[in-house]
């Protein structure tokens, strides 16, 4: 087993995270499983961050903790985030894979990381001396966070401009407890404020502040607003009460957590009810271990694709991400899963026309056509599933409307200048991704503020 997990008749009760620490014999074997490796693709392939995964692992391996953490350190602004939350890209392209099972690097990550923080090796680092150059990120999710420690650390004056009323954007908001406990956020931004980042909470930038007096106020500005236009499940009876978009529910959930909110919103709750998740992707794998904890009768998830094969397929070598079947945490605690269906019409209850009854469905044929996979109903195959809690996880669409580029920031260079010291990273231009690639493009995105305000100190100098 690569994750040790607490019980799941006891997990489901509370939102405490599920997966437990490593055991330290297993961490070892396998920190020593992965010098066997010849030529290492899991960072030159894998990780977005390219972190240098075999040497971290090798200095762990020897006992020499605090070098492994500086090691992951050099690459990664917050491993204590995908050390909970990536997928393992780099496991994907673990060479050990392709014979057995790969080196799980995330949990080596989680170790190293949470050592450091109990000795005190990750600690506030504010920069010893100052630039003239003051940038402005707008979002705090994990693009505008990393963004923000990068400049901050090279010595600019940053101040973070984030809507909601606490930091983390998506990681706050859009990931449940149980798969990632907000006091690492706040752990982390601690340090961040320590460092001498400002953030400014509650306050949409371009709305509260117009965009034209944060362009005069700051030499930069980093736009990391993610992508939360949301995709939608357009048929008909879609306008019936309990049908809900997904990141919605789990927002809704985590700020009833926090104490953001005093207990959840009218309708937001699963107790006693039949819900019915569409979309098989991780935010809808979340939404069935929120509605099991808070005590659905029953939960169905479907997906439109096909189930994946149990293995690669041929058209799947490695090092490529092997998109296969996988079964999460939640999914174990009490699911069934439905694969190659697609709603047709939601339809009213028996008791309360006004609330969403049940969902027809349909099986869906799969082609190719031109190099494009396509699909089709599958004549005579609807069905209709009971459910009185329906949670669109489809997916996002994009970045929202923002004053701050009105037009628009779709198809902008991920990382890259939009404009006259006007900046983008993440999500924004991406389109919906993972949170290592997030972190990766505010990274580079810094990097590009730098280098920009470099050479223009240059060119004043030489004028």
């Amino acid at each position: 087993m690569m994750s040790e997990y607490r019980p799941i008749a006891d997990r489901i009760k509370d939102y405490r995270p599920v997966e437990l620490r490593p055991a330290e014999a297993f961490l070892a074997r396998e920190l020593e499983r992965c010098q066997d490796c010849g030529i290492p693709f899991c960072h030159a392939v894998g990780c977005p961050l390219h972190n240098v995964i075999p040497e971290i692992n090798a200095e762990a391996l020897r006992g020499r903790w605090e070098s492994a953490l500086y090691r992951l350190l050099e690459t990664s602004p917050f491993p204590e985030f995908t050390a909970r939350v990536c997928p393992g890209l780099c496991e994907g392209s673990c060479v050990q894979g392709l014979n057995g099972t790969p080196v799980p690097a995330r949990l080596a990550e989680y170790e190293v990381t949470e050592r450091g923080f109990e000795r005190g090796w990750i600690r506030p680092l504010p920069p010893l001396r100052r630039l003239d150059l003051r940038v402005a990120v707008v979002g705090s999710g994990p693009a505008g966070l990393a963004a923000a420690s990068r400049l901050n650390r090279a010595g600019a004056t940053v101040t973070v401009y984030e809507r909601d009323r606490r930091c983390g954007g998506f990681l706050r908001y859009g990931i449940p407890d149980f798969k990632l406990d907000k006091a690492v956020i706040d752990r982390r931004l601690d340090i961040l404020e320590a460092e001498g980042v400002v953030f400014c909470r509650d306050v949409e930038a371009g709305v509260k502040i117009p965009g034209r007096l944060l362009e005069d106020h700051f030499d930069a500005l980093v736009v990391a607003t993610g992508a939360r236009l949301k995709n939608d499940v357009r048929k008909p009876g879609r306008g019936l009460a309990g049908i809900l978009f997904a990141t919605d529910y789990l927002s809704a959930q985590n700020r009833a957590n926090s104490g953001e909110i005093s207990g959840l919103p009218g309708g937001y709750s699963a107790a006693g009810r039949k819900v019915l998740v569409i979309g098989g992707g991780d935010t809808g794998s979340d939404c069935v271990g929120t509605a099991v904890r808070q005590g659905a009768a029953e939960v169905t998830q479907v997906e439109i694709r096909p189930e994946p094969p149990a293995s690669r397929a041929a058209g799947n070598p490695w090092p490529q991400w092997p998109k296969i079947m996988t079964t999460s945490t939640s999914h174990e605690e009490g699911c069934r899963r439905l694969w190659g269906v697609e709603p047709a019409e939601f339809t009213p209850g028996a008791a309360d026309g006004s609330r969403v009854g049940g969902v027809v469905l349909h099986e869906v044929v799969w082609r190719t056509e031109g190099g494009a996979w396509l699909s089709s109903p599958r004549p005579a195959s609807e069905f209709v599933i009971e459910a009185d809690l329906v949670l669109l996880a489809v997916g996002f669409a994009g970045p929202e409307e923002t004053p701050l580029r009105p037009e628009g920031l779709e198809g902008a260079p991920a990382g890259g200048r939009l404009g006259s010291r006007i900046y983008a990273a993440g999500d924004a231009t991406r389109g919906p991704s993972l949170v290592v690639k997030a972190m990766s493009d505010g990274l580079a995105c810094a990097e590009r503020v730098l280098a920009d305000f470099a050479h223009a100190r240059l060119a004043r100098k030489s004028a």
